[in-house]
């Protein structure tokens, strides 16, 4: 055979063998596109089972609106610091009503003293605390039993809320079996508060005993409600004037009601407590 016969032979099986070439390097191409463009986190679907299927479907999680940025800083900016909670403390209970002349009320009261002033009129068993235009507030009192009642002026030295109680040494001497200390509270002989004249052992304070007011039992202290207390104790400052009238003494003070403005009377119930309780 001549050369260019072979060489024609040739040219024709190499047409053929390129087309195939051709063909299996477009279907690698192809082969390879489809595994770069399938999702990496793409996973078969498994059907659920029989007690999947009967199983109720799961609730869709609640999701809350998206909040600015602004308001979420000026939400944080405004909201107040969370404070630590309260000390616990007694509260003041109600008691049955005391007779009408010693409920605390507003009075006609004829003074020369400045409003602010306290007034204890020891033979009436009332306290007047001065106010303007000729009025006072009067509450009733305990005053001091027989032999231990006194006269003068003092002035408010200080205050106590549910103030602790310690016996003076005379009182002592006198009932041996009283307690050296005691804690403040409901079962504590000087009550809600106390205001201490002066520097003397006496003070106007509450009371264990609501049933001794209007009455002379203590030992020269005076003695009001722990609601009455508590309303006096807010509305006398430190550094009041304290006058005690001697208890033969009548107070030429005016003592009507005024029409319409009494106010709310309140009594603390006799809390549970030994029979002998100590008296201040």
């Amino acid at each position: 055979m001549s050369k260019k016969a072979r060489r024609g032979k040739t040219e024709a099986l190499a047409l053929p063998m390129a087309g195939k070439i051709a063909v299996v390097a477009i279907a690698v191409a192809a082969l390879g596109y489809g595994l770069l463009s399938r999702p990496a986190s793409v996973q078969p679907v498994r059907k659920p089972s029989a007690r999947q299927a009967l199983l109720p479907p799961p609730l869709p999680a609640r999701t809350s609106a998206p909040v600015p940025a602004s308001a979420s800083a000026s939400a944080s900016a405004s909201a107040p610091a969370p404070a630590s909670a309260p000390a616990p403390q007694v509260e003041i209970q109600k008691t049955a009503d005391a007779p009408g002349k010693l409920v605390r009320q507003v009075v006609d009261y004829v003074s020369h003293e400045a409003p602010g002033t306290v007034v204890i009129d020891t033979g009436n068993t009332f306290l007047y605390l001065v106010l303007n235009g000729g009025q006072a507030m009067r509450y009733g009192i305990g005053v001091g039993r027989e032999g231990f009642t006194w006269s003068g002026e003092q002035a408010v030295a200080r205050k106590a809320e549910w103030p602790d109680w310690r016996p003076p040494a005379d009182m002592l001497s006198r009932q041996p079996y009283l307690p050296r200390f005691m804690a403040g509270g409901p079962g504590n002989p000087l009550g809600a508060r106390a205001m201490y004249l002066g520097e003397t052992e006496y003070r106007i304070h509450g009371t264990n005993k609501p049933e001794t007011i209007g009455k002379r039992v203590s030992s020269g202290c005076i003695r009001l409600t722990n609601e009455d207390v508590a309303d006096l104790y807010e509305r006398v400052k430190i550094g009041a004037k304290v006058i005690v009238l001697p208890a033969m003494r009548r107070n030429p003070a005016a003592h009507r009601p005024l029409q319409g403005a009494s106010a709310a009377a309140f009594r603390l119930p006799d809390p549970a407590s030994p029979p002998n309780r100590p008296s201040t």
